[in-house]
């Protein structure tokens, strides 16, 4: 039986071999170091150097030292899952991060949370689908960063809110648009007073740490009246105090919100013309991701983390296919430390991860004192 390869897949093995420690200005080489060529032995007797600097690096210390050698051996599983990502996506980095002494599971109860037993999400029966939008004037790049229109980067914590997250941003963004004046809202008004559910799967409710689903915050922020200010309720990251909404202090309300088509000029039409957007993406990647453009060849689309599409760009470089790759901005809820300053840049083009499959876009009302 004769193989026969493509250019691509041969130029794709052919850097599996190669090292990936040149990081974009600025970056610490450290932080790649580990992913780069190597055999598994030279890997696991540099391991423990990698650690300790893992741990002055992060803050992280362990209350005991059976504590401390079940992380080590976490963080050393992990990078070698960095090291198959990176060969998976050589157009991103991957490396060590703050989440690299945490197994699989860990990470996705802890900082992942979107809320659906749903192997993929399917749309609501009643959901509102947004008009198709003209795209032929469309900007070649765009960044709500660059307008105004997106609060800094907020950290999550140890809580599976990131629907929160995604929600706020999507209507601070329009809030923005509509009043000229842009309120960082508050999310744990979110995680403390939500519990709306999916209208088409009662089980996948709003529910705090435990994950939650952006449409139905939105439904929620639409009959509760609107959203608070961060500072007049500030976020604690745990879901075990009571509701403290004050509908005096509401500075933000949802005029409607609906569901975008599965197109990606649609998707960048509504970005421009709307806002922020309310996205779902898988994030089996972003775990270990350290920078550039993600574009893995393998991706599941089961949706599992909420985050904010905040603009995009026509020229990410992507070695492996020899050209320039178009790419989604994303703004993530784990804080600056983690990524591109907290931001995420994922490829444009055919789904990559589900970015795609569940977007959403809300309007504000343009004068919340008139009702």
């Amino acid at each position: 039986m004769s193989l026969r390869f493509s250019l691509p897949l041969i130029l794709f093995l052919s850097t599996i071999s190669i090292s990936f420690a040149i990081l974009l200005e600025g970056d610490d080489p450290f932080l790649s170091m580990v992913v780069g060529a190597g055999d598994n032995d030279m890997l696991n007797a540099e391991a423990q150097h990698h650690f300790s600097i893992f741990k002055k690096r992060f803050g992280k210390s362990y209350a005991s030292k059976e504590e401390h050698d079940y992380r080590f051996a976490v963080f050393n599983a992990n990078m070698r899952i960095a090291r198959r990502h990176q060969a998976l996506d050589p157009s991103a980095v991957h490396g060590i991060t703050r989440f690299s002494d945490l197994t699989s599971g860990e990470f996705a109860r802890n900082f992942l949370g979107l809320n659906s037993r749903r192997s993929r999400l399917r749309l609501p029966a009643d959901a509102n689908k947004a008009p198709i939008l003209p795209t032929d004037d469309l900007p070649k790049d765009f960044d709500w960063r660059g307008h105004g229109a997106v609060t800094p980067v907020k950290n999550q914590g140890s809580c599976g809110s990131c629907w929160s997250f995604s929600t706020t941003g999507a209507l601070e963004g329009a809030n923005f648009l509509a009043t000229g004046k842009l309120e960082s809202l508050s999310e744990q008004q979110l995680v403390d007073c939500d519990h709306e559910c999916d209208p088409a799967e009662k089980d996948s409710c709003d529910s705090g740490c435990n994950g939650g689903l952006m449409n139905n915050a939105f439904h929620y922020t639409l009959k509760a009246g609107g959203l608070m200010r961060e500072e007049d309720y500030p976020y604690t990251g745990t879901d075990r105090g009571t509701c403290k909404f004050d509908k005096t202090k509401i500075v933000a309300k949802v005029a409607n919100f609906s569901v975008v088509s599965l197109d990606e000029d649609q998707i960048a039409a509504n970005l421009v013309k709307n806002g922020p957007l309310a996205v779902a993406i898988n994030a089996a990647y972003m775990q270990t991701y350290v920078g550039g453009v993600s574009c893995p060849y393998i991706c599941s689309k089961r949706l599992d983390h909420g985050v904010l599409l905040v603009g995009y760009g026509s020229a990410g470089y992507s070695p492996i296919r020899m050209k320039e790759k178009p790419y989604w901005i994303i703004k993530n809820s784990w804080g600056e430390n983690w990524g591109e300053n907290g931001y995420y840049k994922i490829c444009r083009g055919r789904n990559v991860c589900g970015v795609d499959s569940m977007v959403s876009t809300v309007a504000a009302v343009t004068n919340y004192n008139d009702l």
